[in-house]
Parts: structure tokens; sequence; C-alpha cells
């Protein structure tokens, strides 16, 4: 393998046959592109400087055409716009071309205008002859038109692109970054892949700023191009009548022409840059792309082919000097040629050079990375028992009596629960997380058997202290052995599966307003029965989206009330939506058309519903304390009164709570949302009804006042 590549060079060296100049090694000519560059900026600046003669100003005008019908086609052939990040220089080197041209022509047409229309070449003279069609007015209306398009259409379309562009782009650099930390921290990239990443989004707030800027460059040349025209012909009917002796009209049909052809001649590679530089900040997709001007201008060899079809065409038009076109399409359309096989070389060069051929990594469609999983349960590898023996299957059973359940009760359909292994656990402990984020963890014993005193007293039985996961209640971890005694003494005991079942419980209970998604929202309608679809078509969407409808299921959610009675739900709806359009007050009067159902739940087994009331003072604050109208009411109370109220409240349901009750606090309707708010925050447990959630036919027993 390795005298392959060495034998094969002295092979084709050898094919050559003695005296016949060897071909040119383009491997070679892009190795210094900084010299080559230097060296174009030289001459360019010698063109601003001294006088070059009418066959020079043939030679760059018609470079300056290839050039910029290179950048567009380049920019129309590229997938992103990194791939040419080099444009902003590309930009700056085609202006000054045409600045140093218009500073030639200008000086041939004001020394040499009275000689005739070849005074600044042949190119001017057929710009001005052809295009113009023998009238200098036609030409004037032709520039004119073009220059509007350029500057006023083209250029500050592209202008203010580039402006939004680089705006975003730096704005969005601190989240950019701030993933590329994540994805490196939680080891889904490596330090390279960071180090790359960072690299790239270092290039593209680059590349847009610069374009941000680059982009003055075209409205600048279109403004100094409308100079020129004016400085040459106001300067050249001057000149004309003064130093030539001629008459005013003739010097000012000679000088206009000329103008008018110089102006068409550097306006139309403007036109076509201005173009080239709108699609590029238009492309969408960004990514990363090379520095070097000459390896991305000739990294496309089918832009160079069509350079060099259309230099030829356009040779073929009356009055062009053929022999610079000639030269240039064959000079192009040569590395059109060449390129393919130059790229190949090199990569037939890197093939033989690699030890091993790469191996193809294949990756995941990224779709599945984007997936969210609704409730996800990881196990520490010394809990993989639980699922993966014939034992274990008892937690996948109680997961889905867990769903039924709560199907039942709450008429919320519980998303598939996700169960898998985490290495990076302790091999007992298990994580509950919801939408990827952690609700809840506790650490398991298996075969052992968790106790609990329902008292609240001291556990008589050997074993591990511990804490419950689910309500942080004193535990043990007890060998089964002791499961008789255990109940014999009154103690609740539950197994491995149940402690996570029962934390799953509380965890889904305390996050269903967040897991009931608008999709799901939709399938609770879409399965009612077919008698309630009418319901449904005149509520949604005229009265109510489904958006709407989630919200006010999340808010019924929040607070534990069962959505199983939809239909109900859908009328409470659609009677408040004829009111308001408030998701809160809508809430509110559903929860009123619920009060059978509220106070149902709410039933102890005495039969009575125990209560707290709120006291007339604590009345008057909370109203008094009610700021704004409609959907702006707010809760404007001072710190220290709300101080006040949590102190009491805690007071009063801990002195109850003491003595087995657990009551809830009742509230007039229209302050029931703003001290619900405050209580959730310090007990979230307590519930909190209004006067109209209490059916007339309920059962109270009010056990204190606030």
């Amino acid at each position: 393998m390795t005298n392959t590549l060495p034998t094969t060079q002295n092979t084709s060296a050898a094919a050559v046959p003695a005296g016949m100049p060897a071909m040119v090694d383009f491997n070679h000519l892009f190795r210094r592109p900084d010299v080559w560059l230097a060296g174009g900026l030289i001459c360019i600046l010698m063109m601003m400087i001294l006088p070059i003669p009418p066959f020079m100003v043939d030679m760059g005008l018609t470079l300056s055409l290839t050039f910029s019908v290179v950048i567009l086609m380049t920019v129309l052939f590229i997938r992103k716009p990194l791939d040419l990040s080099s444009f902003p220089t590309i930009l700056l080197i085609a202006t000054l071309l045409r600045l140093a041209l218009n500073l030639g022509t200008t000086r041939l047409i004001l020394s040499h205008g009275n000689e005739g229309s070849s005074a600044a070449g042949h190119v001017v003279e057929a710009f001005a002859g052809f295009i113009m069609s023998g009238s200098f007015v036609i030409g004037m209306i032709v520039f004119a038109i073009l220059t509007i398009v350029n500057f006023v259409v083209i250029t500050k379309g592209s202008t203010r692109i580039a402006e939004v562009a680089a705006r975003f782009t730096l704005d969005a650099m601190p989240g950019k970054q701030m993933a590329i930390d994540a994805d490196l921290s939680s080891g889904l990239i490596d330090e390279a892949e960071a180090r790359r990443r960072r690299k790239e989004l270092e290039n593209e707030s680059n590349f847009f700023g610069s374009m941000d800027g680059a982009s003055k460059f075209v409205r600048g040349d279109a403004v100094a191009g409308l100079i020129i025209i004016f400085v040459n012909i106001i300067g050249g009917t001057i000149i004309g009548m003064a130093m030539h002796g001629m008459s005013f009209m003739q010097a000012a049909d000679t000088y206009i022409r000329l103008t008018i052809g110089d102006g068409l001649a550097t306006q139309v590679p403007a036109l076509i840059v201005s173009v080239g530089a709108g699609f590029l900040v238009s492309k969408t997709h960004t990514g990363d792309g090379q520095t070097s001007i000459f390896g991305q201008m000739g990294g496309y060899p089918a832009a160079l082919g069509m350079t060099s079809f259309l230099l030829g065409a356009m040779s073929l038009m009356p009055g062009i000097p053929k022999i610079p076109f000639w030269i240039l399409a064959g000079f192009v359309g040569y590395f059109a040629w060449k390129m393919p096989q130059v790229h190949r070389q090199i990569a037939e060069r890197k093939a033989a050079e690699s030890a091993q051929p790469p191996v193809a990594i294949s990756e995941e469609p990224i779709g599945r990375s984007l997936t969210i999983d609704i409730i996800r349960i990881e196990l520490g590898y010394g809990l993989l028992s639980l699922v993966n023996t014939e034992a274990g299957q008892r937690l996948t059973d109680q997961i889905k009596g867990l769903r039924r359940q709560l199907a039942g009760e709450m008429g919320f359909v519980l998303p598939a629960v996700r169960i898998q292994d985490n290495l990076q656990l302790a091999p007992n402990c298990y994580v509950i997380r919801v939408k990827e984020i952690e609700a809840g963890r506790g650490t398991l014993r298996p075969g052992m058997l968790l106790v609990m005193d329902p008292r609240g007293e001291t556990i008589a039985l050997p074993g591990e202290p511990t804490t419950e996961p689910a309500f942080g209640l004193p535990a043990v971890w007890a060998d089964a052995s002791y499961r008789e005694e255990a109940l014999f003494k009154g103690y609740t005991v539950v197994d491995t599966p149940t402690v996570i079942t029962t934390h799953l419980t509380e965890v889904v209970k305390d996050n269903m307003p967040e897991m009931l998604s608008y999709a799901e929202a939709q399938k609770l309608l879409d399965e009612l029965d077919k008698e309630h679809q009418k319901l449904i078509s005149d509520v949604i969407p005229s009265q109510i989206t489904v958006g709407g409808l989630q919200r006010v299921l999340q808010n019924l959610l929040a607070e534990r009330i069962s959505i199983r009675d939809l239909p109900t739900i859908l009328e409470g709806i659609s009677e408040a939506a004829a009111v308001t359009r408030n998701i809160t007050a809508i809430t509110e009067h559903v929860r009123t058309r619920m009060a059978r159902q509220i106070s149902e739940a709410h039933t102890r087994d005495t039969g009575f519903i125990p209560l707290i009331t709120l006291s007339p003072e604590w009345e008057q604050a909370f109203a008094e304390s009610i700021i704004g109208e409609g959907d702006d009411k707010q809760l404007a109370m001072s710190p220290s009164k709300l101080q006040q109220f949590i102190n009491l409240v805690r007071q009063t349901f801990d002195r109850h709570a003491m003595m087995g009750e657990a009551p809830v606090l009742l509230t007039s309707p229209g302050i029931r949302p703003y001290v619900r708010s405050i209580i959730e925050r310090f007990r979230a447990a307590t519930t909190v009804l209004s006067q109209n959630e209490i059916h007339p036919r309920a059962r109270i027993k009010t056990l204190g006042q606030i």
C-alpha cells in the first residue's frame, strides 16, 4: 500500500515524452492565494493612480463582468451562506475594481473624448452604441432604470436583510453557546465537537457582522457611479467647448454617449453583484465554510462552466471586442474542465495516504433527539429486577392499574410511562422525571418491606430507619418475615413496587396540568360520544379554541378536580363565553356548574364537608386589594397584610390537622382565585372553595373562622 503512490507518480512522469513541456500543475496554483490577492490589489490601486490605455480598460471591464458573473453563479450554487464566508472580501474587491475602472474611463473620456466614440475603449463604445441604440437619450433612460433597480430595490433590500440577520445572529449567540456547553456537560458531544461548533458559531457571527457592513459597499458604489456620471457629463461638455472648440450640442452628444456607455459598462456588473449579494443574505441555512477566496470560487466547476459559456455568447454581440471575451472564456472554461480532475486527484491522494478507510458512523435520526418523554422512571441497576423478572412484572402491572385509576377518577389519561435504566444513579435509587425534568426520587431496598405507622408513633420493629419518598413520613425498611407482625400492630406495609407506584401517583397528580397537552385535549374531544358532537361543534372553535379548553382543563386539574364530566365543562364554557373571554372567569363559572361533583369529592365519611370560613374583615380586605378591570385584574395587597394572612391560615389549619381534620377554606366567589393563588404557595394540598361551589343539598360543618 505504501509503495503504490510513488510508483504511480514515477509512471506518470515517465509517460511524458522528452522535449515536450510538462502541463501546469494546478495543485500548486492556489498554494499562495495571499500573493495572488496582494498582486491583484496592487494592480487595482495602480489603475486608480496611473493612466491606462484603452486596451487595458477593455480587459478590465471584461474582467469586472466576468468576476461579477462568477460571483452570482457561485452564490446560486452554494447550499448555505457560510460556504462563501469570504463574500464580504470578494464584494470589496469587486467594488474597488469597478471604481478603478471608473477612474480610468473618466480619465480617458475627459482627455481623449474629442477623438471619437472609441476614446474610452471598445467595450464602452459597444455599450454606448448597441445598448443606447444610437440615441444618448435612450442610453440615459436605460442607465437611470438600471441604477434605480440596483440602488433602490436590490441594494436597499439586501442591506436591510443583512442588518436583521446580523442583529438576530448576535442576539442568539449566548443561547447557542449555552446549548453547546450543555451538550458537552451531558456527554452528548466530545471536546473536539464542541470546539468545532464554537468555531462554526464564531464564523457565523463574524460573517453576518461583516455582511452588515459589506452591504454598504454596494450602496456606496451606486452613489459613486451617479456622481461620476454627472462629473463626466458636465466636465466633458465644458472641456469639449473650452479646449477643443466644439459646439454645445456636439460636446454634449459626444461626452454623454461616452459617459453613459461607461456607466452602463460598470453598472451592469454592479447590478449582477448586487443580485448575488441579495441571494446570499436571503439564504436561511448557515454552516461552516472555507475562508479561502480562491478555494471557494474555484470549488464549483459548474459555475465556471456557465460563466465561460456566457462570455462566449456575449462575444458574438455586435461591436463587442471578441479577443478579451474569448481569452477569458477560454481561461475560465479550461478551469471548469480542469478543476474536477484536480479535486479527484486530491481525493485519491488522501485516500491512498490514509491507513484505513473512514468508518461511516451511523447516527440515529435527529428527530429522535427532539422527542421528550412525558413521564419516565429511571432505575438504578439494583432495581432492574422489578421489571426484568417475572416477579418484577408487578411494577408494570401497577402502572397499568394507575392509568386506569386516573382515567376513572380524574378523567385524565396518563401518557405511557417509560421505564429505563440509568447507570449514573446509585444501585437502589430511582428518579421520576416529567418532561425530562426531575420531579421526585427515592431509595429502595429490594426484597424488603417499607413499614409506616399511620399514627405517627415510633415503629417497634427492627430495620433501617428511612423516610417515605412520596409524603416524607418516617418509616422503616424491615425484613419480609416481619409482615404479619407489622400488620398485627396496625402498621402500613408496602413492598418496593408499591412505593414507586405511590410516589408516581403523587407526582402525576401534582403535574397533571403540565402533562395535559394540546393533543391530549383534542383526544378527549374526539373520544366523546356521538351524542355530544353537536355540543362540541357549537362550542369549539366559535366560542373557545382547543387551546382555551386546554387551559380551562389545566386550571381544574391544578386543584385536582376531575375533568371526566367533559360535557358539563363544555356547557359551562358555552355559558361563560357569552359574557367573557377571560380563562380564569370561565374556569370559575365551570366550577360553579360542577358544584355537585366538587361537594361530593370533599364530603367526609361523616357525611359533612368540614369548612373554615373567611371572616368578613378578610373578605373585604381581599376585595379592596383587587385592582384592574377585566383581564387585567390582579391582587395588590401589602406584604405585611399577606404575611399576617399566611400566618393565620397556617396556624388554623395546623391546629385542625393535629385533631385529624382536613377542612376546606370557604370564600366568596369574587376573591376565591386570588386566595387560592396565595395558599397554594405554602399549603398546596389545602382546598379553597367558593360559596357557589357548595351544592345546596350538601351538608356542611363549620369548624372555625379566619
